[in-house]
């Protein structure tokens, strides 16, 4: 056993604890105090000295098999050239190349006190690598397809890739379906998916662009539809909110990560609270793409449940989770801090279902990090959010 010791440490389970401790043993949290409380196990100290030290990341929302293309996708033009220049880009994705930079964003993840990922992937070619981290996955198995006469290829597919991977997945890694988004994935795709108790994430009202096509079938997507060749297809708009049709369709369930929610009006957040939705902001992606910023305040007051994602750097610049938090510290600054800090930690640990992670306390997992401080910061969490702080994980 040892404790670990810093000028402050964050539980989030709890209030900040000035001079706090941590004992650790076997790789769990044993006990949380202060210097000279009672119950304060003996043995080694290890004092990490100013800044503090709080549960590491968790990382809700994450694209590593796009790492590749880092600077290779303009923005600028609209989500939806975006999103066209993202599909021609990955059509001559080399493997080799796809791997080698999803283990280098991995090993960025880790050093940046990140310890656990939610990750999108559609072709799931770097599960050995992350069963090789140190990073606790869950992996969303993405399935797309417009067109309703591809639905059942498609679910047989991905039941056959899941039922391949069966026993052959490291204990840090889990693998779940999903589905893209509300204009990728045809009602029957869908239908399949919540059959199966999916999904369990899905890309949600994200940009102006899908809640006019969702509410007249007109804007931008048909003509990318159209350039697919999916312009036969026919659709129906239901006149809905992207939230209001991924309910009717049953997507909307308890447990589901939906990232971004950036265009829901009063009517939507109380429909995602209600249906125990959880809501993976992405607020960097969202301003290089232009597709604007989440009601963050109107979320929480609604009562819907939010954590951090960084999306990828097809979009982003690093995988630096704690830049979302800075990032919505800026744009909300009314905003308690640590609301912002939860969102990091304890929100992504409970989107993810990974119970032990995200605060400090006794009998949790003691995967944690630490930002340094010239002097004890007078405010913990202000120091985190203050752009100046830079997180390491922390080996306990």
């Amino acid at each position: 056993m040892r404790t670990l010791t810093a000028s402050w440490v964050v539980t989030v389970a709890g209030a900040p604890l000035r001079d706090g401790r941590v004992a650790v043993d076997g790789g769990r949290i044993v006990w949380v105090g202060r210097a000279g409380d009672s119950g304060a196990p003996s043995g080694p100290v290890r004092d990490l000295g100013p800044g503090v030290l709080l549960p590491g990341l968790v990382n809700a929302h994450c694209h590593l098999e796009l790492s590749h293309l880092a600077g290779r996708v303009p923005a600028g033009a609209g989500f939806v050239a975006w999103v066209e220049a993202l599909v021609a880009a990955r059509a001559n994705d080399d493997e080799a190349e796809v791997r080698a930079r999803a283990a280098e964003a991995i090993r960025a993840l880790a050093e940046s006190g990140t310890v656990a990922v939610g990750d999108v992937s559609n072709r799931l070619v770097h599960l050995d690598l992350l069963g090789a981290s140190r990073l606790e996955s869950v992996v969303f198995f993405e399935l797309l397809a417009w067109d309703p006469a591809r639905a059942a290829a498609t679910l047989e597919w991905a039941d056959v890739r899941v039922a391949a991977l069966a026993g052959t997945l490291a204990p840090n890694v889990r693998l779940r379906l999903s589905a893209h988004a509300p204009y990728s994935v045809s009602p029957a795709l869908f239908a399949g998916l919540v059959g199966r108790g999916g999904p369990a994430a899905m890309h949600l009202a994200e940009s102006p662009a899908e809640s006019q096509f969702l509410a007249t079938g007109e804007g931008d997507w048909p003509g990318f539809l159209e350039r697919r060749g999916l312009g036969h297809v026919a659709f129906d708009p239901p006149g809905l909110s992207p939230v209001g049709y991924a309910d009717g369709i049953g997507a909307l369930r308890p447990g589901l990560v939906a990232a971004h929610g950036v265009r829901v009006d009063g009517s939507d957040r109380a429909l995602l609270a209600r249906r125990g939705v959880f809501v993976a902001l992405c607020p960097r992606s969202n301003r290089s793409l232009g597709v604007g910023m989440a009601p963050v305040p109107k979320l929480l007051g609604a009562g819907v449940r939010l954590c951090l994602g960084t999306d990828s750097l097809a979009s982003v610049e690093s995988l630096d989770l704690l830049e979302e938090a800075v990032l919505l510290h800026r744009q909300f600054p009314d905003l308690d801090p640590a609301v912002l800090v939860r969102m990091a930690t304890l929100g992504g640990a409970e989107a993810l279902g990974l119970s032990d992670l995200g605060a400090i306390a006794p009998g949790r997992r003691a995967a944690l990090a630490f930002a340094s401080a010239p002097a004890a910061p007078e405010d913990p969490h202000l120091h985190l959010l203050s752009g100046q702080a830079r997180l390491r994980g922390i080996e306990a």
